[in-house]
Formats: C-alpha cells, sequence, structure tokens
C-alpha cells in the first residue's frame, strides 16, 4: 500500500464514507490536506510544446523497442 493509499484508508477509517472524508471539518488533522488521496504539495508540471514533442517521440521510440 503507498503512503497516500494508507492516509486515504485512515480517512475512510475515521470517516466511514468518500462524501464524508471530502467533507471533513477537522482541518486541524495532519492527514487532511492529504484525505482526497492527492499529494498537496506536487506541483502539476508545464510543459513547452518543443518539451510535448520530444517526449512524444521519446514514447514513440519506447513503443517500438527501438
Amino acid at each position: 500500500m503507498t503512503p497516500m493509499k494508507a492516509i486515504r484508508a485512515k480517512c475512510l477509517d475515521c470517516n466511514y464514507t468518500a462524501n464524508e472524508v471530502r467533507l471533513c471539518p477537522c482541518t486541524d488533522c495532519a492527514l487532511w490536506p492529504f484525505r482526497l488521496g492527492k499529494n498537496p504539495n506536487i506541483k502539476p508540471r508545464n510543459l513547452t510544446d518543443e518539451q510535448r514533442k520530444a517526449a512524444a517521440e521519446r514514447l514513440k521510440s519506447a513503443r517500438k523497442g527501438v
């Protein structure tokens, strides 16, 4: 079990349903920012068009087995 899944399981154990986890009022809980199964510290990557094309080419070559 990953740490994020363990946190999610703990929140479900505490609140019983996914809807109650979403509406959890315990904002002082250390796990509260992680309760929806996402790490709030990881920011989405913003790629330029050039980086996207390079990534697409790497993926194509990996799929071909080259």
